[in-house]
């Protein structure tokens, strides 16, 4: 260990000796790596040490999945009626918005403080900025990636959604994407005010909007014009859209109605089997952009006070 923190404090020194050999840093993309798999490893030492955040986190998330599991029991097997699939919808949707916000919420005193401590060791010269946010942001995504499975199979086995590989693989895609790219808001938020306090402040401000342009409470085709650009800019409504049209999108079941599925969710909701593949391709811009957003404010803003 003390080798790999040795590498850290690379920037003091015209020499690194790791493994009994002399490195050359004049090479800046290497010298950018040795930084990289330092900080990556003190940060799962910090993550690993910290059960209050990882481990508290993984067992609410094991109690929500069996309470919704239990609160919405059998429902997405159930597709007869429109409430029925309302229904199925809202265990999804709630899901969606809880976890979420809890994950964002969670997230921010750990960054904050985290963040005073890397004040003081790019003071000393031990790493820079980017660094230090790359392996903030690479770290979280196996506690996530657990989070999701431990979830995904609780919810999806309770809940009586369809079993195929296909719709269980995009429920989980979609899922554990929500929660990183929120985990990442909830960091961003952090990175771009002076304490943890102010972030919940800014970050709450929004949540009430994503959930009221969700798509769900009020339906995309039924939002006025003028307010559609919101619900194409809320990284929620795009994970609500992926889980319901990946898991009903392509039945065709006729509800009481006289209606098929598909073609309910298609005039109700504007949803269409055919558009996962972009709906998926959001996702991954949202995890980039809410990461991109948060390397770059840790190495442009500076709150530390003197």
């Amino acid at each position: 260990m003390n080798k790999v923190w040795d590498t850290c404090r690379v920037v003091v020194q015209p020499h690194l000796i790791f493994g009994g050999k002399i490195l050359d840093l004049s090479n800046a993309s290497f010298f950018l790596i040795i930084q990289c798999i330092a900080c990556l490893w003190k940060q799962r030492l910090s993550y690993w040490r910290n059960p209050p955040y990882t481990a508290v986190r993984f067992a609410f998330t094991t109690f929500i999945g069996v309470m919704f599991g239990t609160m919405f029991w059998d429902l997405g097997s159930k597709k007869t009626t429109q409430r029925d699939l309302n229904n199925a919808m809202g265990s999804m949707y709630a899901a969606v918005l809880f976890l979420s916000i809890q994950n964002a919420s969670a997230v921010q005193p750990v960054v904050d403080v985290e963040r005073t401590v890397f004040y003081r060791e790019r003071a000393a010269g031990m790493y820079s900025a980017l660094p230090y946010a790359f392996a903030q942001i690479l770290v979280e995504i196996p506690y996530i990636f657990s989070q999701t499975i431990v979830y995904s199979v609780i919810v999806y086995a309770m809940i009586g959604f369809d079993w195929t590989v296909a719709k269980f693989c995009w429920y989980v895609f979609f899922q554990f994407c929500s929660l990183l790219y929120m985990t990442y808001y909830g960091m961003m938020t952090v990175a771009i005010t002076p304490n943890a306090n102010i972030a919940a402040i800014i970050a709450a401000s929004f949540y009430g909007i994503f959930n009221l342009f969700s798509g769900f409470i009020i339906p995309r085709p039924r939002i006025p014009v003028w307010w559609r650009w919101y619900y194409w800019g809320n990284p929620l409504a795009w994970t609500i859209y992926g889980m319901v049209a990946s898991q009903f999108g392509d039945f065709d079941d006729v509800l009481t109605s006289e209606e098929t599925v598909k073609g309910y969710l298609d005039r109700y909701y504007g949803y269409k089997h055919s558009f996962l593949g972009p709906v998926a391709g959001v996702h991954v811009g949202l995890i980039l952009f809410f990461g991109f957003i948060f390397a770059y404010c840790i190495r442009a803003f500076n709150f530390q006070k003197r």
